[in-house]
């Protein structure tokens, strides 16, 4: 059965919805009250991301600036592309990995990482398992293929230590090519959601974390935030 429409927004519960895009293959609904966009009703199907190492290599380096993490969470891994290339800046880091997917137990098989956790991130077993026990978490372009962004960006922060950062990364929707390129979105790689940064910044805020970097070049198609959880 298709996923059905729903009524209100997914990121502040407001009914005042309009349509953003309409396309034959899907339909971008945005909220008035707070400007998250989202697919309405989603559409299904994998979600396939392969940056390449370069552009890993860089991201795990923006985190240089910091204390060495002895232990990183890596929310939405995939195959485990991302810690692999991590771990070529971070050798003494030890990297797990979470996905929906059965992919992140080849990521393990390829010691890609080193604990391998197949299922959603907001599984309350889950949580509970991992609460507080990493130093960096990082949520790479994976909140946007997420039910529930704002449930699952919670769930990231529970299993970050006191004085422990995350690491976000998101396609802007307020950024040129969200504006000029969004209906051309391959099928594979089309956002579920399109995160306004002032929400990001508002629920850390709320969730006591402490915005470190904010990286929004005018012409790429994502946004950044590296977020300092409060120390206990």
């Amino acid at each position: 059965m298709p996923p059905a429409r729903r009524d209100d927004c997914p990121w502040c519960g407001s009914e005042h919805l309009r349509t953003r895009l309409a396309t034959d293959g899907f339909t971008l609904d945005e909220c008035h009250d707070c400007a998250h966009s989202f697919q309405n009703p989603a559409t299904e199907g994998p979600y396939e991301r392969r940056p390449g190492r370069r552009r890993l290599l860089a991201t795990a380096r923006v985190m240089l600036p910091f204390p060495e993490p002895e232990s990183w969470l890596d929310v939405g891994t995939g195959d485990g592309a991302f810690p692999a290339a991590a771990k070529e800046v971070f050798p003494y880091t030890s990297f797990d990995g979470v996905d929906p997917t059965g992919r992140v137990e080849r990521a393990r098989a390829a010691d890609r990482v080193e604990e391998a956790y197949a299922g959603d991130l907001t599984n309350p077993h889950l949580m509970a398992h991992l609460r507080a026990r990493y130093d960096v978490v990082s949520v790479l372009h994976h909140l946007p293929h997420t039910p529930n962004p704002r449930e699952h960006l919670r769930a990231a922060l529970t299993a970050l230590r006191p004085g422990g950062h995350l690491l976000l990364e998101l396609p802007d929707p307020e950024g040129t090519f969200a504006q000029l390129f969004g209906r051309w979105w391959h099928p594979r790689t089309r956002p579920r959601h399109l995160v306004p940064l002032d929400n990001i910044r508002a629920e850390l805020d709320t969730q006591s974390c402490t915005i470190v970097t904010t990286t929004r070049p005018r012409l790429a198609p994502t946004y950044r935030i590296i977020a300092r959880r409060q120390a206990a």
